[in-house]
């Protein structure tokens, strides 16, 4: 059983090794919000909220998730007693939206539980895997030679999956000059970020050719009817990300056609409950998914890789490590990638890995305590 004794908010300022670019902005410092939750007992978790510093991605923004938690998600879970953070009706009763503030809640609590339990979060979870396939997303380039320079590095490094970010004007005669490079077995995929429309549909028809793994969300955010009209047109599966906050809007993309493989990124789908919901209804249908990324420091990614060890994301996740975009994370041991291309999922107790509280501290720039 837990109650949660506080919930300390923190804003960390985390600077990326390098800009990260794709089609709706680009991104060189991380304002990222973490969660310290803290039970009766004294145990400890810490979570992270993955809402951006604008609303590109999503309607939420670090922002409008601080103040979602402060103000009416914190109170409703603080000095309740909770079964298993499962089920968390306190979360969504009377409160409609705000995804990424519920699941920075109900992540903690996750941990928390792990935690108490003494078990590996993965295993709280069901997961099964030991090791998972590692992808890398690569920001749009300034020319396909550039691209062509990332892709092979990236290839030689051992990453299992390279996705390629695209933008009109930048797509076809990129993504070519990767493959052609990169040999017709290297496991390619593009992702748009909702840059095209239908009226787009012969520039993306023309990336069937080039042997990719999926096409990310070509199309808006919210639009399964036009992702389904462009999914028949094509042959590469398109893989839905934005589109997909919930179990039933992966129910809607089943029964519409809109794709054929889907991210899952927890904190755009409220949490790990339902990502987990997500993830055995597709598993159920025989469609493929994989974990996304938004970002995240090494608690972030902690969340992430106990998700990927689920037996159903059968691809590869933009799961990278530590080292991949920053000079210096916020835990320890810092996620590495293995020779052949793997993370290895913790075996410990909770998160798999420390937060360097000191380190944390020193980056803040906001706190706020919730009891």
């Amino acid at each position: 059983m837990i109650r949660l004794e506080t919930i300390t908010l923190r804003e960390i300022r985390l600077p990326l090794k390098e800009p990260f670019r794709i089609s709706s902005g680009v991104v060189s410092e991380r304002r990222i919000a973490l969660l310290e939750l803290r039970d009766v007992s004294g145990a400890v978790a810490w979570s992270e909220c993955v809402a951006g510093e604008t609303p590109n991605y999503s309607p939420e923004t670090i922002d409008t998730a601080w103040h979602a938690i402060t103000e009416w998600l914190a109170p409703r879970v603080l000095g309740h007693e909770i079964e298993a953070p499962a089920v968390l009706p306190h979360l969504e009763q009377d409160i409609r939206g705000h995804l990424m503030a519920k699941a920075a809640v109900e992540m903690g609590m996750w941990g928390l539980e792990a935690t108490m339990l003494g078990l590996p979060l993965s295993q709280l979870l069901g997961g099964t895997r030991r090791e998972i396939e590692v992808g890398i997303s690569l920001g749009i380039q300034s020319s396909p030679e550039a691209l062509v320079t990332r892709v092979m590095a990236a290839l030689a490094g051992g990453y299992r999956k390279v996705k390629i970010k695209i933008q009109p004007g930048a797509d076809v005669e990129y993504v070519r000059a990767a493959r052609t490079a990169a040999g017709p077995d290297a496991p390619l995929m593009a992702d748009a970020n909702n840059a095209y429309t239908l009226d787009n549909a012969e520039s993306l028809a023309a990336l069937d050719d080039l042997g990719l793994m999926m096409i990310e969300q070509p199309l808006a955010w919210d639009d399964l009817v036009r992702h389904a009209e462009l999914q028949r047109r094509l042959r590469t599966p398109i893989c839905l990300d934005e589109s997909i906050t919930s179990l039933e809007r992966a129910q809607d993309m089943v029964a519409l056609g809109s794709g054929r493989i889907v991210n899952i990124k927890p904190g755009r789908v409220g949490g790990l409950a339902a990502s987990v919901a997500i993830h055995d209804f597709c598993a159920s249908n025989g469609i493929p998914v994989w974990c996304g990324g938004m970002l995240e420091s090494g608690i972030g990614r902690a969340y992430n890789v106990a998700l990927a060890s689920l037996p159903g994301f059968v691809k590869p996740g933009d799961v990278s490590p530590s080292a991949r975009y920053w000079e210096r994370d916020i835990v320890t041991p810092e996620w590495t990638m293995t020779d052949h291309g793997t993370i290895m999922v913790p075996k410990t107790a909770g998160l798999g890995v420390e937060v360097d509280v000191e380190r944390v501290e020193a980056l803040t720039v906001r706190k706020h305590r919730c009891s």
